[in-house]
């Protein structure tokens, strides 16, 4: 080959390959998700489908979502997608930081708005906008050590539906000289303390607004009965979901509140007969209810390329019916899981959702959240009665919602 034909040549190649770089779009991509999970493995399948977008995904500590975003939109370094917990998506939308996505929706042939479940709809509307779209939806239930009933002669095909049920079951499982503890769950003083009071709060006809009530103070009661009397760890004050959870995969808990995220690790740690029902009612005759978890995918109004961070979700919304088998995660839309796994588990946690209600949605909720944390600390740690610390809960809330 003449060189001067080859040096024109190899010039040419690289020149279009630049030029080809220089073309394709990166989107930053915040997420809670570490390497390997749903954000990951979604971001690799879309660039294999799209080399014209590249996605630089990054791992944010639940936890520390919210004060890095703020962090991110003061400096100018926000990403173009992130996961925001779903009561936190009020929050921003009220500030003008994320991009409403109505006009979008309505010309999209991939998503449905009406497909939407009304509880994630809701957690991603602000003032008639939509700002967001739902990655998937879960809620809790009461997972159990079927071997460990049989062993305390309880029967594993009817678990707890009371309180009272649960408050005898976790009794009856606990052995201290086996360091087994008969329930796990989180009072820890973060929205995962939250996300698992409110359902008890909820069962008794308060809410997030409504605070102080007789019901409030016997549900907090029966959590400071389950911590003083040894039948929950005292850790449950300072560990969140996953890590509680843990000590039952270990064998070192009978029972534990938690939701289907856990299922893929439980599968694989867990080396006994493990089932799911229901969270226990106040009485046989309550109203049900169970906390809406899970987050949303927003894109930030400071995104410079909105339309390709849409497709994105849109690529999301589209393989919504993976999200059970694939991340342990309920489907938020109307879709088809086909032969899920762990089916009488998918059954409990499906039906749960029915009863799944929002954590507000308040643009000042973490605030509120703040608040009913608060009562959930000092109760259980006896700086305060359960009466004097859900009245200043709803001292707090009230300021906050006048």
């Amino acid at each position: 080959m003449d060189m001067k034909y080859y040096a024109l040549l190899t010039t040419g190649l690289v020149s279009l390959a630049t030029a080809s770089a220089a073309q394709q779009v990166e989107l930053d991509l915040w997420t809670i998700d570490d390497p390997g999970e749903y954000h990951y493995v979604m971001a690799d399948e879309f660039m294999e489908a799209h080399p014209d977008i590249k996605i630089n995904v990054r791992t944010v500590q639940f936890e520390d979502m919210v004060n890095d975003l703020a962090r991110g939109v003061a400096s100018g370094d926000a990403p173009d997608i992130t996961y925001i917990d779903n009561p936190e998506v009020a929050l921003f939308a009220s500030r003008g930081l994320l991009l409403d996505l109505s006009e979008y929706i309505e010309a999209s042939d991939v998503v449905n708005a009406e497909d939407i479940f009304p509880g994630p709809l809701s957690s991603v509307t602000y003032e008639g906008g939509i700002y967001g779209l739902p990655r998937g939806a879960n809620t809790i239930a009461l997972y159990y050590n079927a071997d460990m009933y049989r062993d305390a002669g309880l029967d594993p095909d009817n678990p707890p539906s009371t309180w009272a049920e649960l408050y005898d079951a976790a009794k009856a499982l606990t052995k201290p000289e086996e360091n087994v503890y008969g329930l796990a769950f989180s009072a820890v003083a973060t929205e995962e303390g939250t996300f698992q009071f409110l359902p008890w709060l909820q069962m008794t006809g308060g809410d997030y607004n409504n605070v102080n009530t007789e019901g409030a103070v016997e549900a907090l009661n029966m959590w400071k009965a389950f911590i003083d009397e040894g039948i929950a760890s005292p850790d449950t004050l300072i560990r969140g979901q996953w890590d509680s959870t843990g000590t039952f995969n270990a064998g070192q808990a009978a029972m534990s509140i938690s939701g289907p995220w856990e299922l893929p690790r439980m599968s694989s740690e867990a080396d006994f007969d493990f089932r799911a029902t229901m969270l226990p009612a106040p009485s046989a005759d309550a109203e049900r209810a169970s906390a809406l978890g899970e987050g949303d995918n927003v894109i930030l109004a400071s995104s410079d390329n909105p339309d390709e961070a849409f497709m994105f979700l849109e690529f999301l919304m589209a393989n919504m019916d993976r999200v059970w088998n694939e991340f342990g995660y309920l489907p938020a839309s109307d879709v088809e899981v086909t032969d899920p796994k762990y089916p009488e588990i998918y059954a409990v946690f499906e039906e749960s959702m029915k009863y799944a209600r929002n954590r507000g949605p308040h643009p000042e909720w973490p605030r509120i959240s703040q608040a009913i944390q608060g009562a959930i600390q000092s109760t259980l740690t006896g700086q305060a009665s359960a009466e004097d610390a859900l009245a200043d809960a709803q001292s707090r809330i009230d300021r906050v919602l006048n």
